[in-house]
């Protein structure tokens, strides 16, 4: 008998057929033949090539939840949640998450503070993958508090100058087009912070250096830097002062896609290390024959099914149009916590090999331990619970 079919899930939630199941498979189905068997050298590499990205768009996956007449599938909040889910299940958090920058975090400014001629510009390209975004809030002194950003953006006439630096920007280096918060009115706290779009090669813009990382190796992060960085006005992305807003409304759907990230990542750990204490051979047995480490992973795997149910029904209430800011601040906390803690458990079973290179839950493990930091730290999401209950 196979005492550990149960614990190795993760192919849907009752709610979640249909169409959602169909998109699940086709996802699976791409991770399988054109990430897994070339996403080590991309590690190595640092990026993931465009050809990649631009097959991702020619099978719709850049443009989900965006609507037909841009080319997109006109889908919803769940359908991304399968779709991050599912990249969080190939073993390379770096390939997750410079996709769902694109898709979830940056792009997403275009299409909700865009203008209509903004959108009809950028959204075709950034859907089919020809144009990649990156959206750059972060710097130093500023990470969750947005509030609290440097980078001044002030009206010259019919353009607007940019001066500051931003830290940490996933697809900085290769993007070719950025969202870009500054300060419009430093006097004026949120209500003094705009939108711009920066398109790659504009004058001023530099991208100061690319950043090496603990993890996520194959996605490229970096510092850039605005010297008199002049822009036409017409590049502002919804009215001046309005920013913070834009950003704050947007951190939902970026928190969620990164909780349903960490639950595919915690499964495909769970599932490897099954497969490896099924067939590990210590004290005359296997490991699989030690209750401690059987009910440690029945426990874990338990953990992951109940993120995995909160998740989605989270998602699905989303879908609906209900506030859901406690929701997925608990679901962010959760998962991203929980994924460290999976692969913790999960290294620790792999012996000596869990502390390899070559060994894939030694790249998760590194790869999961900013799910609890980025998007929003587990202790900021504890405190916007906090003062919502």
């Amino acid at each position: 008998m196979d005492n550990t079919r149960g614990l190795a899930r993760g192919t849907g939630l009752p709610w979640a057929g249909g169409e959602y199941e169909l998109l699940r498979h086709q996802v699976r189905r791409f991770v399988e033949k054109e990430i897994k068997p070339h996403a080590d050298r991309w590690e190595e590499d640092g990026f993931i090539p465009r050809p990649v990205l631009r097959r991702m768009g020619e099978l719709g996956f850049l443009g989900i939840q965006y609507p037909a007449e841009y080319g997109g599938a006109g889908m919803d909040v769940v359908a991304s949640t399968v779709f991050a889910e599912e990249l969080g299940r190939s073993t390379y958090g770096g390939v997750a998450i410079a996709t769902l920058v694109h898709t979830d975090m940056a792009s997403v400014h275009v299409f909700h503070q865009g203008t209509k001629a903004q959108r009809a510009r950028w959204m075709p390209g950034i859907i089919t993958g020809e144009v990649i975004t990156a959206v750059a809030i972060t710097e130093a002194d500023a990470g969750s508090d947005v509030k609290a950003i440097r980078t001044r953006a002030r009206r010259d006439g019919s353009d607007y100058v940019l001066d500051g630096e931003k830290l940490y920007i996933t697809n900085g280096v290769y993007a070719d087009l950025y969202c870009v918060a500054a300060k419009t009115d430093p006097s004026a706290g949120s209500h003094g912070i705009s939108m711009f779009l920066v398109e790659k090669g504009t004058p001023g813009l530099k991208v100061a250096r690319a950043l090496d990382k603990h993890g996520w190796r194959c996605s490229d992060t970096a510092e850039l830097v605005f010297e008199g960085c002049r822009i036409p006005a017409e590049n502002m992305l919804g009215m001046e002062g309005q920013g913070f807003y834009s950003i704050m409304g947007n951190f939902q759907n970026e928190r969620l896609v990164l909780a349903a990230m960490a639950i595919g990542a915690a499964q495909a750990a769970i599932d490897m290390t099954l497969a490896w204490v099924r067939t590990r051979r210590a004290f005359g047995g296997v490991l699989w024959d030690m209750q401690a480490i059987r009910e440690r992973l029945a426990m874990l795997s338990t953990k992951v099914e109940a993120g995995r149910q909160f998740l989605y029904a989270t998602a699905w209430r989303m879908a609906a149009g209900e506030d859901c800011m406690r929701d997925v601040s608990m679901v962010k906390a959760f998962c991203g916590e929980l994924a460290n803690e999976v692969m913790y458990s999960c290294v620790q079973f792999h012996g000596a090999m869990g502390f390899m290179r070559e060994s894939p839950i030694e790249r998760m493990a590194r790869d999961a331990r900013v799910l609890s930091i980025g998007g929003g730290a587990t202790e900021v999401m504890l405190d916007v619970i906090a003062s919502l209950s």
